[in-house]
């Protein structure tokens, strides 16, 4: 299977011995951050520095400020953590150790954007504005987003592309002292506050034949057995049983349409700014109604729109099936390999076999930069033996 570190260009420049490490593990490929959001990262081999703060979300090499001049939403650069063509400079490096480079493209995740532009954020029910989520039915947004991924995705050298929350963000999100557990919210409840209510989504509401006032009511009289802890869930149906079944289909009517109708447009315009053979995949969950970095698609329409999906996998491969049943393109299973995330590199080659008995057909490592010593040697072994 052939298999992928991911990777931040600070984790390799700087560090002479970086990237020979990344090939060492075994993989054929580092899908390297060309556009990120805010971060706090570790860095535990490095020779300079051993934490690295993004400060927000920025792209990682020069934009093309031509491209840009005089538009309102545009990318901004990154401060000190990634200066000058940080990306390229990391790229050269790991292409020069022997490993194909493809770019790691964040898209609808972006809270300076909504600080800065608090119009262009989802809003909820309640009205609360959410600023690290662009709402992707707006034009404008749609239009910085589309741009954002052809410049990001082909930067020179690069043989294909993974782009990152492209689709619908809502209420989940590690955000700065997060204090929101106090609630289970289960997905009914996350469908339900990531409902957005700005301008742009209540026409689109109205082309689905809901009074955006009736519908707002409505939300916050489904999430009252939420905020009481007493409703069951058990996703899509909880939703349609608390907001009503037509009305919830209607309120995902809307969502995929502007989700459909992002991507296929991100997609094309990274194709026609690509060299052939360019690889575009797309971070993903099978259900479409999910929000987040994996957006949520309908596994035939997204297959017939990109080369393939990567399927976050790390508590269990079963969001595989849904999209090698579709029998195409490249579904490569996304595995944690941090212990102190979550991960589990000592499963590694178990984990890897069953992805693959369920579909995969590739691998996808999150993350060879901020993995210690021992979680890297376990991956090593791993990669080994399969």
């Amino acid at each position: 299977m052939r298999t992928s570190a991911f990777v931040y260009p600070w984790d390799v420049n700087g560090d002479p011995d970086a990237a020979r490490r990344i090939a060492d593990l075994g993989v054929q490929q580092v899908t390297l951050a060309a556009a990120y959001h805010s971060t706090r990262a570790l860095t535990p081999r490095h020779p300079r520095h051993r934490i690295v703060t993004a400060e927000h979300a920025a792209v990682l090499y020069p934009p093309d400020q031509q491209r840009w001049q005089g538009r309102e939403l545009r990318p901004y650069e990154s401060g000190d953590w990634a200066p000058g063509d940080a990306y390229a400079e990391a790229a050269e490096a790991l292409a020069g150790a022997g490993l194909d480079v493809h770019t790691w493209v964040v898209l609808a995740h972006n809270s300076r954007l909504g600080a800065e532009h608090p119009d262009t954020s989802v809003v909820n029910a309640y009205g609360d504005r959410y600023p690290w989520a662009p709402c992707i039915a707006q034009p404008p947004t749609r239009a910085y987003l589309v741009d954002l991924a052809a410049e990001a995705a082909t930067r020179p050298g690069a043989r294909g592309t993974e782009l990152e929350s492209l689709g619908w963000y809502g209420l989940a999100h590690l955000h700065a002292h997060d204090k929101t557990a106090g609630v289970g919210f289960g997905e009914a409840g996350q469908y339900l506050m990531s409902l957005c209510f700005c301008p742009a989504c209540r026409e689109g509401y109205a082309a689905q034949g809901l009074d955006h006032v009736a519908l707002a009511v409505a939300v916050r009289s489904a999430l009252e057995p939420v905020w009481r802890g007493e409703a069951a869930d058990d996703g899509w149906p909880t939703v349609e049983k608390l907001l009503g079944a037509d009305t919830a289909r209607a309120t995902r009517a809307h969502r995929d349409t502007v989700a459909r109708g992002l991507q296929e447009a991100a997609v094309a315009a990274v194709r026609s700014a690509a060299p052939d053979g360019f690889q575009v995949l797309l971070h993903a969950d099978p259900v479409s109604y999910h929000c987040g970095a994996n957006a949520g698609v309908d596994p035939a329409h997204i297959l017939s729109v990109a080369d393939g999906v990567v399927v976050p996998c790390t508590g269990g491969a079963g969001l595989v099936r849904p999209f090698a049943d579709q029998g195409r393109g490249v579904v490569a299973a996304n595995l944690t390999v941090v212990r102190g995330m979550g991960g589990s590199p000592g499963t590694l080659e178990s984990d890897a076999r069953t992805a693959r008995d369920l579909g995969a057909n590739e691998l996808r490592l999150y993350h060879a930069g901020l993995a210690s010593d021992g979680d890297l040697e376990a991956v090593r072994r791993a990669l080994a033996a399969l």
